[in-house]
């Protein structure tokens, strides 16, 4: 009797306490929102670097250096579509800093890992 009684307390603390798991959820909208972050980001750092006086390569290193450093630890890196990214960057800088010229191939070390 006391072990009946034992394991029906026992069953319904594990069903009164246990909490469901789902997956992580994350919406296309919240993931060109953080793209478009990391792109006003490093647009943002590459025109005041260079309107400084720093040469293009170090702007450059430097802007990538900074945006690597502040959106390394985020969970959504791993679903971040690179090429858009990188346009969405250039066209940053297009209308930002009227720079119409720059290589998406200077981007490449831009990754977060």
């Amino acid at each position: 009797m006391i072990n009946r009684i034992f394991t029906i307390f026992i069953l319904i603390l594990l069903v009164v306490l246990s909490s469901p798991a789902y997956s992580l959820d994350i919406s296309s909208k919240a993931l060109d929102k953080y793209t478009k972050k990391i792109s006003n980001k490093f647009s943002r750092t590459f025109c005041n670097t260079s309107q400084f006086g720093i040469s293009y390569e170090g702007a450059l290193s430097f802007a990538i250096g900074e945006t690597n450093k502040e959106f390394k630890n985020n969970k959504l890196n791993k679903l971040i579509d690179y090429s858009l990214l990188k346009n969405s960057i250039v066209n940053g800088l297009e209308n930002t800093c009227q720079i119409y010229d720059f290589p998406i191939s200077s981007l490449e070390k831009l990754e977060f890992n």
